[in-house]
């Protein structure tokens, strides 16, 4: 079932990319002669009578053949006579449909979770499970007193505990009316030097304004966009370790551990992150890759020509290095595994 999941995951985001590609061509005038989902065997077309929409065996990965790319083409209306403008609109149009999705995606947790009000009061909205008191307090138990200074706020709480520089504690609490007491020991975190006792508040939600959840969103968004930026760059970089890249295997792994939690905004947020992750892959000056091909556009943009016979065999020799960088990707995540 996680792999079903996964699979239609990343089906989605293909698609989605690939879309972004199509339509795109479509606007331009430029046949398209296949739609494809899937890699490898054909399990089922359609033929319009333009183009070709198909289904194959391997749900990993996509493709839209435009016509006209090839170095000697002479379709009419065919990718390479279209102006370079035209051209680095329907290539970067499935990065830009990436990022689109993972901001709707965004937008829809966003306005679906609402926003989240501390209590001020305090009452406990969880236990930690590393907590020592994880078998003691419960969601729900108001803190009375501390060591026998009353508590009134869950400001107070934090402030009690900032001047604690021993290990255990008397906690007074409340619960269903009646009161309890109980020492509990404190959690200890040696790089600050601080103790824990491993609860959290209690929340209220409400629901977003239009222009505030907006706000909101965007703000997740660009903060999900800098970490999957910073990551890649890293990677690339040298200072995340190789070892770290996975590919298929990995992806589907990491969709069936979300899905068992069955936090369904953990998944959606998997969504969007993966979606980035498509759509700046992709964008990498990289030979093959879509960014590869929009580096040549611009470069011809700019005044600078480049024999187009030369820049097909640097992407071919591009799609080889991807090929090889994908079976080392899935090499990790056998080993992982």
């Amino acid at each position: 079932m996680n792999i079903l999941i996964a699979l239609l995951l990343l089906s989605v985001i293909i698609f989605i990319h690939e879309l972004g590609h199509f339509l795109a061509a479509r606007w331009f005038k430029i046949p398209v002669q296949e739609f494809s989902i899937g890699m490898g065997p054909e399990i089922y077309s359609y033929y319009t009578g333009k183009t070709t929409y198909s289904l194959r065996a391997i749900p990993l990965g996509g493709y839209v053949n435009i016509e006209g790319m090839e170095v000697d083409s002479k379709v009419v209306d065919g990718f390479n006579s279209k102006t370079p403008i035209q051209r680095f609109i329907v290539l970067i149009a499935g990065i830009f449909m990436n990022f689109l999705l993972a901001f709707i995606v965004v937008v829809g947790m966003v306005f679906s979770s609402g926003k989240a009000i501390q209590n001020e009061l305090p009452i406990i909205g969880g236990v930690l499970a590393e907590s020592k008191a994880i078998n003691i307090l419960q969601k729900g138990d108001k803190i009375k007193a501390i060591d026998g200074v009353t508590i009134k706020s869950w400001k107070d709480i934090n402030e009690e505990l900032s001047k604690k520089n021993t290990q255990d504690i008397v906690v007074e609490y409340e619960r269903t009316n009646k009161n309890y007491k109980n020492k509990i020991e404190l959690i200890e975190d040696k790089e600050s030097n601080k103790r824990y006792l491993g609860i959290v508040p209690s929340y209220t939600f409400e629901r977003y304004g239009v222009g505030e959840g907006i706000k909101e969103s965007w703000r997740l968004y660009i903060k999900m966009f800098a970490n999957v930026f910073n990551g890649l760059r890293e990677l690339i970089t040298g200072k995340v370790s190789a070892k770290e890249l996975s590919g298929p295997i990995g992806i589907v792994k990491v969709v069936g551990d979300v899905s068992k939690t069955g936090n369904s905004f953990l998944l959606l947020g998997l969504v969007a992150i993966l979606s980035i992750n498509v759509g700046l892959f992709n964008f990498l000056p990289f030979p093959a890759l879509d960014g590869g091909r929009i580096l040549f556009v611009i470069l011809e943009i700019l005044g600078i020509k480049v024999n187009k016979l030369l820049e097909e065999r640097v992407h071919k020799i591009g799609m080889l290095i991807l090929f090889g960088v994908f079976i080392f990707a899935t090499f990790n995540d056998i080993l992982k595994i």
